[in-house]
């Protein structure tokens, strides 16, 4: 099948979702627009800033959840299960699941102060509820950070030519910034600004490629990821956090823009296969490609960007639709990019030297492979190695708004459960909170990261499973259907669940014990949530009754 017929029905349908579902949302929900937000009622300059326009809180919030996820799990289950349940799995999971989840969480954030939604738990199910999700929480945050700085680490060793726009564009940031909020220069003309000199170190970074050519380079680059999101995570949001993610969302936007419109002009056809195999290396299709693609389709990672920033920075109810359900559709759309990418971009079997889907994972591995693909879907516009370059850049960008936005959260749930709750009173300092959480994320990059992903995909969308149930207790006690968020809930919960269990035994049969006690772990504080739930949900019944 021709790869142009594939994105235009696939966008018509993720279209037509984000219309009709995405008002249904709004309904569901009664979202008010007159209502002021937790961003001015809580307004301190550092953590609730509202923001100038919408389409900067969008930037950032985008920029965020936008990270190696929807990019790493779908060339990885597209190796293995074919295009077909893939592509499915990315288009109507985005529109039933994954943009339900984020509307719900950045709602019941909204309604609760912009708390995150471990305060959230508590609110709505009890304290007991608030400390075992929190600790779910601050343990699958670690390994975000830990899988991010080590994949940010990874392309800038296989990509060397990204590294100066990679760093150069933080200092970019702090210049738009200052632009924005001291100087207070038109937001037109600082994104003008921003973006040029954006252009310019690409520009510097293809002809001057910085290598670090020794053993340990791996090691030093994720060293330094990890300071500097140890230092991004407590500056205030509009120093670094806004701008940057703001103008981070551009860069994506040209890279989808340039992407899709590189289908158009080569239309290739979808060279691998529709369909490979229920049972594979990477476990059955079910339940494992669903938590493999994670963030392509649902990702639990987004309810911690809606409640952790996203909601102390919203100016206005009326782009809770825009930002929430609209930045998942658009994810979406990045993951079917990626799909097209590596299964219309490359070959699968003979072809030229180099782009052949599988040799390419198997001996360069997924970055590789998408960039090689993405390059050749854009070689009319701007040429194969340039575009390659692009996606790079486009990746590494993403993934490094993903780690700093993942530590400054992990930062507020290490102050509010070891701070707050459990009364370690140095956690109650964000330098504190925030070195602990670094240096556990480090120890663990620093390891065997590659390991790390397939639990990372699992408690990721448990996550999800679990702020969706959340979310059906709040909409059961305020009378409002739940369904809508409940049997979507069951559903990631269910295959979460089944995910962790064959994983856990893989890990003890591999002797990877470490893992399998996080998986123990994890699965123990999910099944008291789900305890905790049905208590309140017959603790409401009592009272109707």
């Amino acid at each position: 099948m021709n790869s142009v017929v594939i994105v235009i029905i696939s966008l018509s349908i993720f279209l037509a979702g984000y219309k009709l579902y995405g008002s249904f949302m709004q309904k569901l929900w009664k979202v008010d627009f007159s209502k002021k937000t937790p961003a001015h009622l809580k307004r301190d300059n550092v953590d609730y800033v509202p923001v100038k326009h919408w389409t900067v809180l969008f930037g950032h919030h985008f920029a965020s959840i936008a990270g190696a996820g929807p990019i790493i799990g779908p060339v990885i289950a597209c190796a293995v299960f074919g295009w077909g349940p893939a592509l499915l799995w990315i288009v109507f999971g985005s529109i039933f699941l994954g943009g339900v989840h984020d509307f719900s969480a950045l709602m019941l954030s909204i309604r609760h102060e912009g708390n995150s939604v471990a305060s959230v738990a508590k609110a709505v199910m009890g304290n007991r509820s608030k400390i075992i999700f929190a600790l779910f929480l601050w343990l699958a945050l670690v390994l975000v950070v830990a899988v991010f700085a080590a994949v940010t680490a990874a392309t800038l060793i296989a990509e060397p030519r990204v590294v100066i726009p990679t760093f150069g564009m933080i200092a970019v940031a702090f210049l738009v910034g200052i632009l924005l909020y001291r100087l207070k220069i038109s937001q037109l003309s600082a994104t003008l600004f921003g973006l040029i000199l954006i252009l310019v170190l690409i520009m510097i970074g293809f002809q001057y490629p910085l290598t670090l050519n020794f053993p340990q380079a791996l090691t030093i680059w994720i060293v330094i990821l990890m300071v500097y999101a140890y230092i991004a995570s407590i500056l205030p949001v509009q120093v670094l956090l806004q701008p940057r993610d703001y103008l981070s969302a551009f860069i994506l936007f040209f890279g989808l823009i340039a992407g899709y419109a590189g289908i158009i002009i080569s239309h290739p056809p979808m060279r691998a296969p529709v369909f490979i195999s229920f049972n594979t290396s990477q476990g059955p299709l079910w339940p494992m490609m669903f938590v493999i693609i994670a963030c392509g389709a649902i990702s639990g990672f987004h309810s911690l960007i809606a409640s952790g920033t996203t909601s102390k920075q919203l100016h206005s109810k009326a782009a809770v639709k825009r930002v929430s359900y609209g930045a998942m559709i658009l994810e979406g759309v990045l993951s079917l990019l990626a799909v097209v990418s590596v299964c219309a971009g490359l070959y699968w079997i003979g072809g030229e030297v180099g782009l052949v889907y599988p040799t390419l994972m198997q001996e360069k591995g997924w970055i590789v492979a998408f960039s090689t693909g993405y390059g050749q879907l854009v070689a009319p516009l701007i040429g194969a190695s340039f575009g390659s370059a692009v996606a790079m850049v486009t990746l590494n960008t993403f993934v490094l708004t993903t780690l700093d936005s993942a530590t400054r959260i992990n930062r507020y749930i290490t102050e509010e459960l070891f701070g707050d709750a459990f009364k370690i009173k140095i956690f109650k300092n964000r330098f504190a909170s925030t070195a602990l959480v670094a240096l556990l994320a480090l120890w663990l990059a620093l390891g065997n990261w590659q390991a790390i992903w397939p639990i990372f995909g699992a408690s990721n969308q448990l996550i999800a499973a679990l702020v969706l149930i959340i979310a059906s207790v709040y909409l059961f006690s305020i009378k409002r259907p739940a369904v809508y968020t409940l049997y979507p809930g069951i559903f990631m919960l269910i295959t979460t669940i089944a995910a962790l269990i064959y994983q856990m035994v893989n890990f003890f049969q591999d002797q990877k014990y470490l893992l399998f006690v996080i998986a123990v772990v994890l699965l123990i504080l999910a099944l008291c949530i789900l305890i905790e739930a049905d208590r309140v949900r017959r603790k409401v019944l009592s009272r109707k009754a």
